[in-house]
């Protein structure tokens, strides 16, 4: 099976991530996880996280994957234990220590070797296939023949980032945070240092951020290659880019296994992959070097994209109740699309506000809204700016 994998950093954005395709999240919790200023799951948390993705036979996995340091020991066989008794599907761990632990206290819990643990060859694959470990998160910067060889020589199941931000350091091996801000990256609290803007003698700006992995065009060959699980990275990102990135992977990964996909859609997906990002993206590693084409080196504009105008909660009667998240008004040309329908053009020409008055423009954050719409909507469909006609690229 091949399964699509996306980020979640909360509850909210777990159920938009599973509603809208993915067969599986990674989730955050408290304690012992990279993504230390995400919300992030309490225990309880994790429980409602689980119960809903088993509700519809999808996975949770919970990372442990900091690089352990004496104190950060402290309750960590407790918290396994608890994730056992939730009923999470795996663990993505980084630390052998973590490995070990699992497999000499006999905890029941399924082990991902996360990236952090940079693995791109056969051996240190065998060594944690040794460990128990059952599936690989390759390093970002893995090859075509790296996969190839590594899935050759263990028949682990492999798990391969295709979207979303890069590290400019091998991921895990980075000390920029720890230097200039004292903020531990391999233990949760990365500044992004990467992602800063410094000044030079010779030139006004320089950078060294990486733009972002996107891997739609070598989907299907990676799928060729033995790779197991298509993974987003996100858990800092917000409902509209989680809701978008999934639809679109999910919708190319149904079609290249179906083989119904059309001539133009790979495109057509590009195109909207790339408006919903605020950097600029390549497929980085997977086929060669990257160089300077792959990252900003004299800084960047990263505009805050402002294409989500509305989350569907109701529909009745032939009007949707809208809740406002970016500016809209009479006369524009939107889309609505969401895991259930087909994606529509619909233009506004009529905007009611909570008392059923009309009103030209919808300006306020969160305002509750209604429109006429002829098509049946659900709660969690949204409402974004049409840009693209996919017509276009068929």
């Amino acid at each position: 099976m091949i399964e699509l994998l996306a980020p979640a950093g909360d509850l909210e954005k777990l159920k938009f991530a599973l509603l809208y395709g993915a067969d599986a999240v990674y989730v955050g919790g408290q304690n012992f996880s990279l993504r230390a200023n995400a919300k992030n799951f309490s225990l309880s948390d994790l429980k409602e996280a689980t119960s809903f993705a088993h509700q519809y036979q999808k996975k949770v996995y919970v990372t442990v994957n900091i690089i352990f340091h004496e104190e950060d020991t402290i309750g960590l066989e407790e918290y396994l234990w608890s994730l056992s008794d939730i009923g999470v599907d795996a663990v993505i761990v980084s630390d052998v220590y973590v490995i070990k632990l699992i497999r000499e206290k006999e905890i029941p819990l399924e082990v991902h070797l996360s990236t952090q643990a940079s693995v791109l060859n056969p051996l240190a694959a065998k060594f944690y296939k040794n460990l128990g470990v059952t599936r690989i998160v390759l390093a970002r910067e893995a090859t075509r023949e790296d996969i190839k060889a590594i899935k050759k020589a263990t028949g682990l199941e492999l798990e391969c980032f295709v979207h979303g931000a890069m590290c400019t350091s091998f991921s895990g091996r980075c000390v920029l945070s720890n230097v200039v801000t004292n903020r531990d990256a391999n233990r949760g609290g990365c500044a992004q240092i990467c992602r800063w803007t410094f000044k030079t003698d010779e030139e006004p700006i320089f950078s060294m951020t990486s733009k972002d992995l996107n891997m739609v065009s070598y989907i299907e060959e990676m799928i060729q290659l033995g790779v197991n699980s298509f993974k987003v990275e996100g858990r800092m990102r917000g409902i509209y880019y989680i809701a978008t990135i999934i639809k679109t992977y999910r919708e190319l990964l149904d079609k290249i296994q179906n083989h119904t996909l059309k001539e133009g859609e790979l495109a057509y997906a590009l195109a909207i992959l790339n408006r919903c990002a605020n950097r600029e993206s390549s497929p980085q590693f997977f086929e060669k070097l990257p160089g300077e084409k792959e990252q900003y080196f004299l800084g960047r504009q990263e505009v805050s994209n402002q294409d989500f105008l509305g989350l569907v909660l109701d529909y009745q009667e032939g009007y949707v109740t809208l809740e406002e998240r970016n500016l809209f008004k009479v006369g524009d040309v939107v889309e609505f699309f969401g895991p259930n329908i087909e994606t529509f053009t619909y233009t506004i020409h009529t905007i009611e506000n909570e008392n059923r008055e009309k009103i030209e423009v919808a300006n306020h954050p969160n305002m509750i809204v209604k429109l006429p719409v002829e098509t049946p909507l659900q709660k969690y469909d949204m409402m974004r700016i049409k840009v693209f006609d996919k017509e276009d690229y068929l």
